[in-house]
């Protein structure tokens, strides 16, 4: 999935405010609190943890069906 404008000024605030965020890759849910936007090797990467255990995650873009903040 290739984000709109729209969709990065989302996930950019998420980040900047600590908010959690629902997404679907594969179709499994996952919540997490996205951390950090990266490029890595070419490809555009989420650096998230989960917000009850901590786990950390990384979540390439491109692999993202859908995502929602949620506040």
């Amino acid at each position: 999935m290739a984000f709109s404008t729209a969709q990065y000024d989302k996930l950019e605030r998420a980040i900047t405010n600590g908010s959690r965020m629902s997404f679907f890759r594969r179709g499994t849910e996952f919540i997490v609190v996205p951390e950090r936007l990266r490029v890595v090797q070419g490809r555009e990467l989420i650096e998230a943890r989960h917000p009850s255990t901590g786990h950390r995650l990384e979540i390439l873009v491109e692999e993202i069906d859908f995502f929602e903040v949620i506040a």
